[in-house]
């Protein structure tokens, strides 16, 4: 054979330019293995001492199948496994003395780019012989005449099997010439093959790869169902949460109206007194800014949760939102006799957050620290570079979060049980709306909190020394 020839020599092609080639079926690694399984059982079942050539795909679940082999048969039988790569003398270590055979040869092929792509599984005993040829397809892009399946998608092996020992010997014939010279006598000029093989192995050899074939099936189906049964549920709990949602809805927009019919009803009493027709107006006003405030809420979380995820992001610097949010609530904080300062750094990084969502995120932490901090209580807020993240904290002296409430703050509509009816005038939305936000970012939040002590909300972002977390 001339060098052009061995450099372009595919033993897939050698098997199948015979008179009447064996027929290529689409497979893949996990058919391979099961039909290499099959002759192994065999073999083994019929105690068929052989002589094997190999060259099988990495990973130690195939060489396992060799040790088999030979630890079933006393260490019998001779495995000569052939490799294009460069055998050196750490060659052992690509399988582990667990699974390499004890009787091996290493035989050395000369590497071109067909025989990378093939890999052969060949038995030859005077009872029993056979064939197993499996072949990387070309991408599709790099040859338009792929084989393809009946779905149009190009299988990830190739494979062919036969037991005429013509087509066993002329592959053979191949890897000699394209073995190094002082290898090449693992390759014999005469096949040792059976002139006819018995019926009944051929019977034993098809039921077991049936029985194989069948196990494989029942592990796809069980694998296919159990993700069936996997996406149900997450329909079912994600059904199950728009119920609930939509329940929380319905019972948040009842109450102020329960609220403002009874005002009203007792509005209309002829015996009522100016004070308390006055005590009655004033319930239906705040009923009124309670109901707007849900509404408001609810339509701002509905259109965030729309287009969270095609909002732009944008490098914001806390300098530049933090000290002018702080000013805005100065007063609010004066006026319940709360002491509020920042600590926010110029020098920090810019950090990535959703249009306009940064703000919104120091709002309304902000808010709910004043809201549940008591007269004479302190609020801050402070910056400070951590690693590859901004961390924004805000901490207060306020009323406190129980812990059994703390992985509950961030649902719909969760109020903290303060005790007080000044937590009624919020929608409960405030967190739930922050922790959207810092996800669409690649942020996260954090909190610590013991009841009257106070509670800290700690927001960590991704700064400009980072890629976009998102596209």
């Amino acid at each position: 054979m001339n060098d052009s020839l061995r450099k372009e020599l595919s033993i897939y092609q050698l098997a199948l330019g015979v008179e009447t080639p064996p027929q290529p079926l689409p497979s893949n690694p996990a058919s391979l293995l099961s039909l290499l399984r099959s002759h192994i059982d065999l073999l083994i079942e019929q105690q068929i001492t052989a002589t094997f050539w190999v060259k099988l795909p990495p990973g130690k679940i195939w060489y396992a199948e060799l040790k088999r082999y030979q630890s079933a048969m006393s260490a019998s039988g001779v495995i000569n496994i052939c490799r294009t790569e460069k055998i050196n003398v750490g060659a052992e270590n690509h399988v582990t003395e667990e699974t390499s055979p004890q009787q091996q040869n290493w035989v050395q092929l000369l590497s071109n780019y067909q025989l990378r792509r093939e890999y052969f599984f060949i038995v030859s005993s005077p009872q029993f012989c056979s064939l197993i040829l499996a072949r990387r397809p070309r991408k599709r892009n790099q040859n338009r005449h792929t084989h393809k399946t009946k779905t149009g998608k190009i299988p990830s092996l190739l494979a062919v099997m036969t037991m005429e020992g013509r087509i066993i010997q002329q592959v053979l014939d191949g890897l000699k010439q394209v073995a190094v010279p002082e290898l090449s006598a693992v390759f014999p000029a005469e096949l040792i093959y059976p002139s006819t093989i018995e019926p009944a192995l051929i019977s034993q050899l098809m039921a077991k790869q049936l029985q194989r074939q069948n196990s494989i099936q029942r592990q796809i189906t069980n694998k296919r169902i159990a993700k069936l049964r996997d996406q149900n549920q997450k329909l079912h709990n994600k059904e199950q949460l728009k119920d609930d949602y939509l329940s929380s809805v319905c019972q948040e927009l009842r109450t102020p109206l329960t609220h403002m019919k009874t005002a009203l009803s007792l509005l209309n009493s002829p015996t009522i007194k100016p004070p308390q027709r006055q005590r009655y107006l004033q319930m239906l006003n705040t009923q009124c800014d309670r109901q707007s405030i849900l509404i408001t809420g609810l339509l701002d979380l509905v259109n965030l949760e729309h287009n969270l995820e095609t909002t732009n992001l944008e490098l914001v610097r806390l300098s530049d939102i933090v000290p002018g949010v702080v000013s805005t609530y100065q007063p609010v904080a004066q006026e319940k006799g709360i002491m509020l300062a920042y600590t926010v750094p110029t020098e920090l990084p810019g950090v990535w957050c959703v249009t306009g969502g940064l703000k919104q995120i120091v709002i309304n932490l902000l808010q709910n620290s004043i809201k549940f901090t008591p007269k004479g209580g302190q609020v801050w807020v402070r910056a400070r570079l951590q690693g590859d993240y901004v961390q924004l904290e805000f901490r207060d002296t306020g009323i406190g979060i129980a812990e059994s409430e703390i992985s509950k703050i961030f649902d719909c509509f969760y109020r903290v049980r303060s005790g007080t009816t000044e937590d009624l005038s919020g929608a409960g939305l405030g967190l739930t709306i922050v922790k959207r936000l810092l996800w669409r970012c690649g942020g996260s939040i954090s909190v610590r909190s013991k009841l009257d002590e106070g509670s800290t909300f700690t927001i960590q972002l991704v700064t400009n020394r980072n890629k976009i977390p998102f596209k």
